[in-house]
């Protein structure tokens, strides 16, 4: 499996995303800057979490306008999976490559804690490990993470089974819409969320709740399993 991170200026969660992706397959990931016109071969892209661009704008705004975007595009068309965590998520939406927007925060406060999710959705490649209704345990590190779709949009993606993530009752760390916290695209094969699971995939975190995410998106089996 091949998996790809892309860097903007301002990723500051790019090496947590790299260092994450190499444990868990065993090899690193390959890289891509924001300029570049064409990704290498790729089964994973991700656009990890941080401050592309210094948010201005919009948070994700001039990222998801980059070059290497078009190739994203051409990739996610084309099967490969895509993920975008935080930023990403934020990217992937101005990108239009997913649904709805991330506004500011409700309390329109930074907000860094850690949170717990509900698996809303497990019967795609990312969250096969995980059982329909669990509750796992996730950081959150983000001041623009509200999500918001119209009402149609809402309904559509609640009725086709793409919501991924809630927060769990009396988590919702933004005024996200039906305490969303990520979606996939219609095809399941693109995935936005604003918690970050990289940061939870080993004892040293305190916890590995978020691993069994990138073992589903890698196509490998859940560690210790028979």
């Amino acid at each position: 499996m091949r998996a790809t991170v892309i860097r903007f200026p301002g990723s500051n969660r790019d090496r947590d995303m790299i260092a994450a992706l190499t444990l868990i397959s065993g090899q690193a990931p390959q890289l891509a800057w924001h300029t570049d016109a064409d990704l290498p071969p790729s089964d994973l892209v991700v656009i990890p979490g941080g401050f592309s661009h210094g948010d201005y704008l919009r948070s994700g705004a001039i990222a998801a306008r980059a070059p290497i975007m078009d190739a994203v595009r051409k990739a996610a068309n084309s099967g490969a999976k895509v993920l975008g965590v935080c930023n990403g998520f934020q990217t992937l939406t101005e990108a239009g490559l997913l649904p709805g927007a991330l506004m500011r925060n409700a309390g329109l406060t930074f907000v860094c804690r850690e949170v717990i999710l509900e698996v809303v959705n497990n019967t795609n490649a990312y969250t096969q490990h995980y059982a329909k209704g669990e509750m796992i345990r996730c950081p959150v590190a983000h001041h623009d993470g509200n999500y918001f779709a119209d009402s149609e949009t809402l309904k559509r993606i609640e009725g086709e089974g793409q919501v991924a993530f809630r927060y769990a009752q009396g988590t919702n760390p933004n005024g996200s819409l039906n305490d969303i916290a990520g979606i996939f695209n219609a095809s399941g094969n693109v995935l936005g969320m604003m918690p970050h699971p990289e940061n939870l995939i080993e004892p040293a975190h305190g916890g590995d709740d978020g691993r069994r995410l990138f073992e589903g998106a890698l196509g490998l089996a859940m560690a210790g399993a028979a």
